[in-house]
C-alpha cells in the first residue's frame, strides 16, 4: 500500500489561479454590461473564517490526542480531519484567488472604488488564505509521528485487523516528498 502523500503546492497555486481567473472573468463581464463591480457579502468571509476556527478545533483536538500516545487516536477520526484540511486547502484557495481576482479588476479604473466595495474584497483574501494556511497546518498534525520501532511504521502494520497496532495510526504518513 502506497503512503499517503501531502496534497501539493502545485493543486494549491492553481486553485488560487483559477480562483483569480474566475474573479477577473466576472468583474469584466459585469463592467462589460455597465454593471456595478461585484461586491462580496460580509457573511462570505465570516463564513470562512468560522470554518478556519472549526478546523482549528478538531485538529487542535487530534493534535492533543496524537500526543496522548499510541491508541488515544481514532484513525476514522484522523481521516476526517485530513479530509477536511485537504478540502480547507483547496476551499481557501479558490476563495482567497476569486477575491484577489475581484481586487485585480479594480486596479485599472480611473475611479477609485469607495470602501464599501473593496474592503468585502480584502476580506475575502484574507479569510480564504486563512483558510488555506489552516489547513496546511492541520494536514502535517495529521502525519504519523516517527516511531522508535521500525515493525510499527511499515506499510503492513496498516493493514492489520484488531489484533495489530496498525490500527491506532493516525490518518498518513509522510512520504518525504512535497
Amino acid at each position: 500500500m502506497r503512503p499517503m502523500q501531502r496534497l501539493s503546492q502545485l493543486a494549491l497555486w492553481a486553485a488560487l489561479s483559477i480562483g483569480a481567473a474566475i474573479g477577473l472573468f466576472v468583474q469584466f463581464f459585469l463592467a462589460s454590461r455597465g454593471l456595478a463591480p461585484l461586491s462580496p457579502p460580509l457573511s462570505m468571509p465570516l463564513m470562512l473564517v468560522l470554518l478556519v476556527a472549526l478546523l482549528l478545533i478538531f485538529g487542535l483536538r487530534l493534535r492533543q490526542q496524537i500526543r496522548r500516545g499510541t491508541g488515544a487516536v481514532n484513525p476514522f477520526q484522523a481521516v476526517r480531519v485530513l479530509a477536511l484540511a485537504r478540502a480547507g486547502q483547496l476551499v481557501g484557495s479558490v476563495f482567497g484567488g476569486f477575491g484577489i481576482g475581484l481586487l485585480l479588476s479594480l486596479i485599472g479604473r480611473t475611479v477609485p472604488a469607495s470602501v464599501s466595495v473593496w474592503l468585502p474584497m480584502l476580506l475575502t483574501v484574507i479569510a480564504g488564505l486563512a483558510l488555506a494556511i489552516c489547513g496546511v497546518i492541520i494536514e502535517r498534525i495529521c502525519q504519523i509521528p516517527p516511531g522508535d520501532d521500525p515493525e510499527t511504521t511499515d506499510s503492513s502494520s496498516l493493514s492489520r485487523g484488531a489484533e495489530g497496532a496498525g490500527n491506532d495510526q493516525p490518518a498518513f504518513r509522510d512520504g518525504g516528498a512535497d
